[in-house]
């Protein structure tokens, strides 16, 4: 009996406990009904349709949990609670934007301040040459100027000539002065008129008619103010008639041949104004103007010449010295639909926008950009005047809200009138930076941040080389940023490194 009475008691407390285990949970189911992946997760909120892996779209799942392909928790994909008119468009609560801090700019309509800038080199001036040649056959006696770049004003004493034709002549004319007989008037002025063809000024004849006798020397002078730009003799050389003797280049101006980007080839023309800045004065800035486009481009390059004339009347600028250059067309050009750059989402294969409509509501809009310049960007298509843009905080409310789902939804569904549709055929492109830790072959190993664009945080990949173009030169532990995309073997592979350590590729 004994054994029996112990056998109830502990039945009974066993169908105890089961009932109060059941009533707790049925309490708890009461008090948080469990979300399936066809019911609404909470009132108010958007049907979740399946959960997913962001590295691996395809795959779709009833329940939520952590993936079987990587270390990660399965992300919820919820249908859209407005219906097909509302289709890229998501709505964030006023108080949640303001906390995202973000910025937001009107589009507008005006004139794009093109400024060019390129870099050349301070040159002469090659219409401010001088070139002193011999007059006559001589002998250089006395060269009064030693080197090339020697500086020079006009009228200083440049070479010194022994000339037996110039001493001829002159006797030949003071003879025919102090002749007195009749009829040597005209023979006498075609002697004089000899001695100027020989390179003897007026002043110089009046002074051999007072002096009465030859001078077998001639000092040749500097006509102009500059620097020996070239020497072409040395003393005791002798020279002939025409011969160069001494080349002047003049400083009073000097040029800058300014290579400009084959790109901005038609915005620079013949007058622009220009300020140029160089080194050795840091802080000043020169003035001057585009004095001609040259005909040609450098195939190397890609750039053409612009030839940019300054003032330079202190001589402080001097050829050789590297300049940058600002070129400002002097005429305004038409209008044009403008945004800050800063809005522009650049996601390998096109342009995005985050337009911030009323009641708290974002949507992208795919854009086609032009022209940029002074942190304006010009909108070809896919904006209108009016509409208001999102500066920063793009990524937080992709983040947030879910945007990048709007983003990929442009590929399938139509905007407005002036949306551009994108090119199926092109992979979409993410971008990110990472740390390299292995490289075997084509195969990267790279430790990545957050890539918000599949909703990824931080973790481990491995990335494979382009198949049609050659990487930089790379090692383990480079930090680069980079862009890639899925290919046709669903493999992860790099499209092009933009920065290896904080340098531009």
């Amino acid at each position: 009996m004994r054994r029996i009475h112990v056998v109830l008691i502990a039945l009974a407390a066993f169908v105890a406990g089961a009932v109060a285990f059941a009533l707790a949970q049925r309490g708890r189911d009461e008090a948080q009904p469990t979300t399936s992946a066809h019911q609404p997760s909470a009132a108010g909120e958007s049907k979740i349709l399946y959960w997913f892996d962001p590295m691996y779209p395809d795959k779709h799942f009833d329940q939520p949990g952590k993936s079987p392909f990587m270390d990660m928790q399965l992300v919820p994909k919820y249908a859209s609670g407005s219906g097909g008119s509302d289709q890229g468009t998501v709505t964030i609560e006023p108080r949640l934007v303001q906390n995202l801090g973000v910025r937001t700019s009107l589009v507008t309509r005006a004139h794009l301040a093109r400024t060019v800038h390129a870099t050349g080199a301070v040159a002469f001036d090659e219409r401010a040459v001088a070139v002193v040649s011999a007059p006559v056959a001589a002998i250089v006696e006395q060269l009064h100027v030693r080197a090339q770049l020697d500086p020079v004003r006009a009228g200083e004493p440049l070479v010194t000539l022994l000339a037996p034709d110039w001493t001829a002549a002159q006797e030949e004319y003071l003879g025919l002065r102090r002749a007195r007989a009749p009829g040597l008037e005209p023979v006498r002025v075609a002697a004089r008129q000899r001695l100027v063809l020989l390179g003897m000024t007026e002043g110089r004849i009046r002074s051999l008619e007072r002096r009465g006798r030859a001078d077998p020397r001639i000092v040749v002078t500097a006509p102009r103010t500059g620097v020996i730009g070239e020497l072409s003799v040395r003393e005791g050389v002798s020279v002939v008639p025409g011969m160069p003797l001494v080349r002047i280049n003049g400083l009073d101006q000097v040029w800058i041949n300014a290579a400009v980007p084959e790109r901005h080839a038609a915005v620079v023309r013949s007058g622009a104004n220009v300020e140029a800045t160089v080194p050795a004065f840091p802080g000043e800035r020169f003035d001057g103007n585009v004095e001609a486009v040259l005909p040609a481009l450098d195939p190397a390059t890609r750039t053409v010449t612009a030839r940019v004339v300054l003032d330079n009347a202190d001589g402080r600028l001097v050829p050789g010295m590297f300049a940058q250059l600002a070129l400002t067309p002097r005429e305004r050009e038409r209008e044009l639909l403008l945004v800050p750059t800063e809005a522009i989402i650049a996601t390998g294969s096109r342009h995005v926008v985050v337009v911030a409509e009323d009641a708290g509501r974002f949507r992208a809009q795919e854009v086609r950009v032009g022209v940029e310049d002074g942190g304006q960007t010009e909108i070809v298509a896919g904006l209108e005047e009016g509409a208001r843009v999102v500066l920063s905080g793009q990524f937080l409310i992709d983040s947030e809200a879910n945007l990048t789902g709007a983003l990929a939804r442009l590929d399938a569904t139509a905007a407005s009138d002036q949306a551009i549709r994108p090119d199926a055929s092109l992979p979409v492109r993410h971008e990110v930076g990472g740390v390299i830790e292995r490289i075997d072959g084509r195969e990267l190993t790279i430790a990545t941040g957050a890539i918000p664009s599949l909703q990824m945080g931080a973790m481990t990949m491995t990335f494979v080389a382009p198949a049609r173009k050659a990487l930089p030169a790379l090692k383990a532990g480079d930090a680069m940023r980079f862009t890639f995309f899925t290919n046709a073997d669903s493999e992860y592979e790099i499209d092009e490194v933009r920065y290896v350590n904080g340098e531009r590729r």
